[in-house]
């Protein structure tokens, strides 16, 4: 008898401990709230109220030793609204991803300025408008942003340089107007991927961007004029850098190139002068200095003469292979 009331209570105590939900109720309060607010949609059909959210909800996901929601990745659905107010009620979120959801619209959402924990912030390609946020520069933990392919407008706001561990910033592919901020220069942590690319900014390139050794630089498409040739320098590991279509005027000739330097694009500029034979050191997979004011012959060497015609095309007076043979 004894026996069998031993292995009745094992019983019990182990289907309960089984029965038992991980998720914290806060926490699936405010997902099922989030989805509320989205109407309920498809996408998030696994979002239901008699199963445990730590187990069986689509793009959720919890810490496996406290159980608190630590990241909501919401990608490529039908989603129409606002991000909701709700995400604010995940305390320990860590990563926040919305993207490819063409039909969520309005600004950035104020409420994801609680989200203290939060590391990886991705909202890109839907339909966000306004601008982009100062209350974004609280998120300390921030090492990876994400706002492009976007509707954002106005300026950049210069209190993103204060993000002492941001590593990647996309701003691209929206409508941001005004200049790059001269903080950018004195970025806290390390920047080693900047995108800024299909914007509308003005002015010219601050002279403290020459103080980050970028891995990637895109600022290309916009109307920034002057001099970049403080991005560049020997001393520099940044592989990747896209300047085209501005109106950029400086001399090619004295710029000393990244040794690492692997896809270079300065088509559709102003830039003068000529191409410096150090370019043949350079294990470059791709370049283009089309559409310039260059003048000279291309140096010999490297891998200069594997492009076509077409990476030094409608420039002053540059001959030599791949184009004409110099006069």
């Amino acid at each position: 008898m004894k026996t069998l009331f031993l292995s009745l209570l094992i019983s019990t105590l182990l289907s309960f401990s089984l029965s038992k939900e991980l998720c914290n109720s806060n926490d699936k309060k405010a997902l099922l709230q989030i989805k509320k607010d989205f109407g309920d949609p498809y996408l998030l059909a696994s979002w239901k109220a008699d199963t445990d959210c730590c187990k069986a909800w689509y793009q959720v996901e919890c810490d496996s030793t406290t159980n608190r929601i630590i990241s909501l990745t919401i990608f490529a659905g039908n989603l129409s609204g606002q991000i909701p107010a709700a995400v604010g009620d995940l305390p320990y979120l860590q990563t926040l991803v919305f993207r490819k959801l063409t039909d969520v619209t309005g600004p950035v959402q104020p409420a994801i300025a609680k989200l203290v924990h939060l590391n990886f912030l991705r909202l890109d390609r839907l339909n966000l408008t306004g601008t982009v946020p100062d209350f974004l520069s609280r998120l300390k933990n921030l090492t990876f942003l994400d706002l492009s392919f976007n509707g954002l407008s106005g300026s950049i706001p210069s209190s993103l340089a204060l993000l002492p561990n941001l590593g990647t910033l996309h701003l691209d592919r929206n409508k941001l107007t005004g200049s790059i901020p001269e903080s950018f220069g004195t970025f806290k942590g390390s920047l080693p991927g900047l995108y800024l690319s299909h914007n509308q900014l003005t002015g010219e390139i601050p002279a403290s961007l020459g103080n980050v050794d970028f891995s990637v630089i895109d600022l290309s498409r916009n109307k920034i004029v002057g001099d970049a040739s403080m991005l560049f320098g020997l001393n520099k590991t940044t592989q990747n850098v896209y300047l085209s279509r501005n109106m950029l005027e400086f001399s090619l000739s004295k710029v000393a190139f990244p040794s690492g330097l692997e896809n270079l694009d300065i088509s559709h500029n102003k830039i003068f002068g000529s191409i410096p034979p150090q370019m043949t050191q350079i294990p470059l997979q791709s370049l283009n200095v089309s559409y310039n004011r260059l003048c000279g012959q291309i140096p010999v060497g490297g891998k200069l003469q594997r492009f076509d015609y077409s990476t030094y095309f409608h420039n002053r007076c540059l001959c030599g292979a791949p184009l004409a043979n110099c006069k």
